[in-house]
């Protein structure tokens, strides 16, 4: 969403330019040209917004940032990258497949270890808390206890949102390095709506601000 760019935009002197009804916002920030968008919600729009980044604008590395459900012991403000993702709305199990795959696919996509090493430096310097692992992705907003119990048990998940495991497909099909930043904005459970609205801009500037330290180390 916008609000999840404007704290990253704030930092910047950018020109834009429009395509495939889309604005991404051009900028040069500690010796780096960077090409920033907002993915807009889902797996469809996020595959898009990468690709066209990766394709057109000849981004070499992606770094997203952004807010997630919690599962498990994240609690509302925490950090939490992703190591591997998966999609938890994928399902092809009547054909005897495990939930999240689909055939020449995997269940999980790995993130880029070297982008992980850097974010670890961040979190140090800064005195962060950040921790690390699954991060589950559907075109659903969870707000239910028991879909976000399943999705915690069948993909180890610790954390879930609407775009993460698309914009790594993309990135791992082209062969572009990926890191995936999430700032837990509320507990994905029946609680959720009234959570994400109260903390999604707070949650958005935690995360856009440790993305930024992260350009200035890579």
């Amino acid at each position: 969403m916008t609000e999840e760019i404007e704290p990253i935009l704030e930092k910047l002197d950018f020109r834009v330019e429009e395509y495939g009804k889309n604005r991404y916002y051009f900028a040069t920030f500690s010796n780096h040209e960077l090409v920033i968008a907002y993915s807009k919600i889902g797996k469809v729009f996020s595959a898009l917004s990468a690709s066209t980044m990766i394709e057109k604008f000849g981004v070499e590395t992606l770094l997203f940032s952004g807010v997630a459900g919690a599962i498990g012991d994240l609690k509302i403000g925490d950090l939490i990258y992703a190591t591997k993702l998966a999609q938890h709305d994928l399902d092809l199990s009547p054909f005897g497949h495990p939930y999240g795959f689909v055939p020449e696919g995997s269940v999980f996509i790995n993130s880029d270890k070297s982008l992980n090493l850097i974010a670890d430096e961040v979190a140090s310097e800064m005195g962060v808390k950040l921790q690390s692992g699954v991060i589950a992705t559907g075109d659903q907003f969870v707000a239910s206890r028991e879909r976000k119990e399943w999705i915690g048990k069948t993909f180890g998940a610790d954390a879930l949102e609407m775009e993460g495991a698309s914009v790594a497909t993309v990135c791992d099909a082209l062969d572009t390095p990926f890191f995936i930043l999430r700032a837990i904005s509320d507990s994905a459970d029946g609680s959720a709506e009234i959570d994400f609205d109260t903390f999604l801009i707070e949650s958005a500037k935690i995360s856009a601000s440790f993305v930024m330290r992260m350009v200035e180390k890579i």
